[in-house]
């Protein structure tokens, strides 16, 4: 079965040219003009992925983003940015209310196509049989479930993958530019920055006190440790 991309994009060429690219790439694609009941579309279809642009006629990419990760549906489906805004703050404010990529206009079909589906492959490698238990943290990964005690982690597919590269390896030491290569594998377009972000909103899941951190630890001058007696 296809996979699915849905598209929140209100300039009707460039949603043409998206939904062209994406059918001709084996995609199923839908096309959203704006915000006012996207969000109900969007959990009746259930899409693999989200192309959201950021700024939309009757409302906040942001702000759709937010309400998209607190659906009990769709919380975890990758959303990819597409925006003119290329200032590094709304890169960051993407990244840290929850989205996993962000391209900026203009942009190659291509480029976004090859994204989609780097994020898509990501997806299904975390459907990889497999559970891991270490310390209180229990990762199902055929479910792509996480548990800190009994209570379930709302993360994203990015926050997942983050985590579980962790508990695979407790006590190890990583700075961000291996972590950028083990985790988001061969996407240049990402930066140490990226790291931090996801690492801050893992922290706030994770850590009884995000600012004093007893399992996902500073190692100053170098990166990050996962602790998993902490």
């Amino acid at each position: 079965m296809s996979r699915r991309v849905a598209v929140v994009e209100d300039e009707a060429e460039l949603a043409s040219l998206l939904e062209y690219n994406l059918t001709n790439h084996g995609f199923q694609s839908r096309l959203i003009g704006g915000t006012k009941g996207t969000l109900a579309e969007l959990e009746e279809w259930r899409p693999d992925l989200i192309v959201l642009d950021v700024m939309l006629p009757d409302g906040d990419g942001f702000d759709l983003c937010r309400q998209i990760r607190k659906s009990s549906t769709i919380g975890r489906t990758p959303i990819l940015f597409l925006t003119a805004r290329s200032d590094e703050v709304d890169r960051v404010l993407g990244l840290e209310i929850g989205g996993d990529d962000y391209i900026t206009k203009p942009f190659s079909p291509r480029e976004l196509i090859a994204r989609v589906k780097a994020h898509l492959r990501r997806g299904e490698s975390d459907q990889e049989a497999g559970i891991t238990k270490i310390g209180p943290f229990r990762l199902d990964r055929d479910a792509h479930r996480v548990f800190l005690v009994d209570k379930e982690l709302q993360l994203t597919s990015t926050e997942f993958r983050l985590l579980d590269y962790f508990l695979m390896n407790p006590g190890k030491a990583y700075s961000r530019e291996q972590l950028l290569s083990e985790v988001w594998g061969q996407q240049h377009y990402v930066t140490p920055r990226t790291v931090d972000v996801h690492i801050r909103r893992l922290r706030e899941q994770i850590e009884e006190h995000p600012d004093d951190p007893k399992f996902l630890v500073t190692v100053r001058g170098f990166g990050y440790r996962f602790e998993s007696a902490a």
